[in-house]
């Protein structure tokens, strides 16, 4: 399986009249859940423009490792040959990928099986206790480092039905108890007070499974009956939103710019920043691009624009979680104060994301402050932000990215002190970024 060699660090320069079309990453949330459902599904599932991110080939890795075969036929193509999972020969790597690990944990646990996960430093520090706690409730055993963390050793096989509400709003939570109730005895309900990514409810009727969603005042509600059996299917990877935003905040700050991001996924529990972009004044065209997996697409024309400050209120977050770095990189440029509600779940993620980019702003001259769970940016406006930082982005991938945007619209070069891990989830950043003129050495 290709595996990423970029490395090292980066600087990004005031650039002007950035222009072009570039198709949209593949998402890394669908690569994910598609490459586990046809490793769990009867038959060989054939997969287009899957992501070739290290997040996703650790995925990729497990599944084989874990008793299917999985092919890579060309560049984004894979075929899955899917059916009963087994003990596999050495610990499941999942890197850096807390989705992975997630995710894995609950279709794995369906099987009379026993596995152990590791990651690297990063994710060993990373709840997964809030995955854990459900899975034990269902009947697998677990055993974990300090604070429910990896490694963790897991026995599956023989699930009962549970009726859940995480105390925390998150897909991948509730998706790995659906993966976890495929298997299950009984009905398994989840109980979303706050709507969140709902991929994986979008995917499973594509392998022949059986899942129901109904809203009720106090959230959604999604039952999954147990004893399924999937069926492989062909499916082609949407465009990924999160990915997209770094090539359209660049077009929102960088003098003189008009892009055109292809091929974006549009599902609105992952929609969240565009729609605040447009509350700040972003001048943003959105044209309809057809479906892929269960999700429709757009393309997504972006041209410079003055933004303005806004409040950002905590039911975004779950919008928008991944999001929030590149934000606040935009609400720099922007007049005005933004406030952005409601972050702690951003201290769990490859770093304290909060914290982290309340310090990639105040490295590079920006007035920033947090109280409590929410960040608070003074925007200095278009030309006004200083740069000339040097930005520690602590094993974030986004946290680099958005680094390197916020230089191509400061005074001052803006630089990275490593970008290897930026493979994690949009390989093909640099690239991208100058096929449409962007300064980045």
């Amino acid at each position: 399986m290709p595996r990423q060699e970029i490395s090292g660090p980066a600087t990004a320069r005031h650039s002007s009249r950035l222009a072009g079309r570039l198709d949209a990453a593949a998402d890394k949330s669908c690569s994910h859940r598609a490459a586990i459902l046809a490793g769990l599904a009867g038959g060989v599932s054939r997969i287009e423009g899957m992501l070739e991110s290290e997040d996703v080939l650790a995925t990729l890795r497990a599944v084989e490792a874990l008793g299917a075969r999985v092919e890579r036929t060309g560049p984004g193509q894979w075929t899955i040959e899917g059916g009963k999972w087994r003990d596999p020969d050495e610990p499941l790597d999942m890197g850096n990928s807390g989705t992975a690990a997630r995710l894995l944990l609950g279709a794995a646990s369906r099987f009379a099986l026993t596995a152990v996960f590791v990651g690297d430093a990063s994710l060993s520090r990373r709840p997964m206790e809030r995955v854990l706690a459900p899975l034990k409730a269902m009947g697998a055993m677990t055993g974990a480092a300090q604070g429910g963390r990896l490694p963790v050793r897991l026995t599956g096989g023989n699930l009962i039905a549970i009726d859940y509400t995480p105390p925390v709003a998150s897909a991948q939570v509730k998706s790995a108890v659906m993966f976890a109730a495929l298997g299950a005895r009984g009905q398994t309900v989840v109980r979303e007070p706050v709507p969140t990514r709902n991929h994986t409810e979008n995917m499973l009727p594509l392998f022949g499974g059986n899942v129901s969603v109904e809203a009720d005042p106090a959230g959604h509600v999604i039952t999954v009956p147990g004893g399924q059996s999937l069926t492989a299917c062909d499916l082609a990877i949407p465009g990924d939103p999160s990915s997209a935003a770094f090539a359209v905040a660049a077009g929102l700050i960088a003098p003189e710019s008009e892009l055109t991001v292809a091929g974006v996924m549009t599902n609105p529990a992952r929609f969240g920043l565009y729609d605040v972009l447009k509350e700040m004044g972003a001048h943003l065209e959105f044209t309809p691009a057809g479906s892929r997996c269960g999700e429709t697409l757009c393309d997504i024309t972006v041209r410079t624009s003055q933004l303005k400050g806004v409040d950002v209120t905590a039911l975004r977050a779950p919008s928008m979680i991944d999001e929030y770095p590149i934000l606040a990189v935009l609400a720099a440029f922007a007049e005005g104060e933004t406030r952005m509600r409601g972050l702690g779940e951003l201290r769990a993620k490859e770093s304290d994301r909060l914290s982290s980019t309340a310090a990639l702003l105040d490295a590079n001259g920006v007035k920033v402050e947090i109280e409590g769970d929410d960040l608070i940016v003074t925007g200095a406006g278009l030309a006004g932000v200083p740069g000339g930082g040097r930005v520690e982005t602590r094993d974030d991938h986004r946290l680099a990215m958005a680094g390197l945007v916020l230089g191509l619209g400061a005074q001052a070069p803006v630089s990275v002190d490593e970008t290897a891990m930026i493979a994690t989830s949009y390989p093909g950043f640099f690239d991208d970024f100058s096929a449409i003129g962007a300064n980045i050495d």
